[in-house]
């Protein structure tokens, strides 16, 4: 169902409070010497010292850090551009400068698709491309972002065993899009070991990724198939977290969907709960960056996307994510497009699925705001 307002008990808002005595680490063994305790005392120490400063903390730090204006629309972006840069250096992308002509080749898993390749310096930027087959006029085209443990071929359908992509590469090129699913690194063991290096270098996987998407763009949209002005991006799991990242730091993304990724971030990253997966409890380090939980829980990245319009998808049995603090996070999303008179942009799919992507709503929105005269 599509859910455009709602309300939920206040009871949703305390619950990162209600579980902050716990601590992720496990209590020294009874055997354990006096010197193991003292570690792990101190261990549980830090713990609750940063649950606080991320957790509690951060409703009275981020409003004195952000500092918006809705009497307009021009003056509400104009009020949340240093926070726009403390983003940005946040994920530092470098600047890439293509060092030879793009190469495109005939897909050999996939028929009808192309692999495009840019080559920069010792990177490049690779994605599959599609078009649809008939087009009277340039097409939209849409950033199609594949997953952890995924690839672009599953954003059209190939090695999806459990089908939580429905295809929603070829769904989009039958509804008249032009597609991009650009290759990021996939696996989680890799990023997190490009990570740590990326870090020494003072920038960021997503930076690097987001960087080579601009790449990416600036090729495509020179080409006379796709109209220049209408370009959209849906991700799922991590890129959906593409897309939240990213659409803040690129202008030319006019409307996203994000699939299996918004989250109530203080507790995703922080608050260990029964009920979804915490960040802090698995073994990736990948997703967590300095200064994340400073100012940008997901409904303040939200407030440097808007106007643009976004659609969020959560489905219910979804084990990132406990669907209550979504819509808590999602309401909280939701009033800046509603103190700017534009609410109509931002909308919800709670649904009853899972990790997956939702067709339906996700066509019809990109369709709405992407082809209308």
């Amino acid at each position: 169902m599509i859910i455009t307002r709602r309300r939920f008990p206040a009871a949703c808002a305390g619950t990162a409070a209600a579980l902050g005595s716990q601590t992720g680490s496990a209590a020294a063994p009874a055997s354990a010497g006096p010197i193991e305790q003292r570690n792990e005392a101190y261990s549980q120490e830090l713990e609750r010292y940063f649950r606080a400063q991320l957790v509690e903390e951060y409703p009275g730090r981020a409003a004195k850090l952000w500092r918006r204006s809705y009497t307009s629309v021009a003056a509400f972006q104009r009020s949340v551009e240093p926070n726009r840069e403390r983003y940005r250096a946040m994920f530092a992308p470098p600047a890439f400068e293509r060092t030879g002509p793009a190469e495109r080749q005939a897909s050999a898993a996939i028929p009808g698709l192309e692999w495009i390749t840019i080559p920069l310096g010792p990177l490049k930027a690779e994605a599959l491309v599609a078009f649809p087959e008939t087009r009277f006029q340039p097409a939209p085209l849409v950033v199609a972002q594949h997953g952890i443990r995924s690839s672009p071929e599953r954003v059209f359908g190939l090695n999806d065993p459990t089908q939580l992509y429905h295809d929603y590469g070829h769904a989009l090129v039958n509804a008249g899009f032009a597609v991009v699913a650009p290759f990021n690194l996939a696996g989680v063991a890799q990023r997190n070991r490009i990570e740590r290096l990326a870090r020494l270098a003072n920038t960021t996987l997503p930076g690097i990724e987001l960087a080579r998407l601009q790449v990416l763009l600036d090729e495509l949209l020179l080409d006379k198939r796709i109209n220049p002005d209408r370009v959209g991006m849906w991700g799922i799991s991590l890129g959906g977290m593409a897309t939240m990242f990213w659409m803040p730091l690129e202008p030319r993304i006019h409307c996203g969907v994000v699939a299996a990724w918004f989250n109530h971030r203080r507790n995703k990253m922080v608050i260990p709960d029964k009920r979804y997966s915490c960040f802090l409890e698995t073994p990736e380090e990948h997703a967590f960056f300095r200064g994340w939980l400073t100012e940008f829980t997901d409904s303040d990245v939200v407030s440097l996307i808007c106007p643009r319009p976004l659609l969020v998808q959560t489905g219910k049995k979804d084990g990132i994510a406990w669907w209550p603090q979504v819509i808590e996070e999602f309401e909280a999303a939701k009033e800046h497009y509603r103190k700017l008179g534009i609410q109509d942009r931002i909308e919800i799919d709670l649904h009853d699925g899972g990790h997956e992507v939702r067709l339906d709503s996700g066509l019809a929105f990109l369709k709405k705001w992407l082809m209308r005269a």
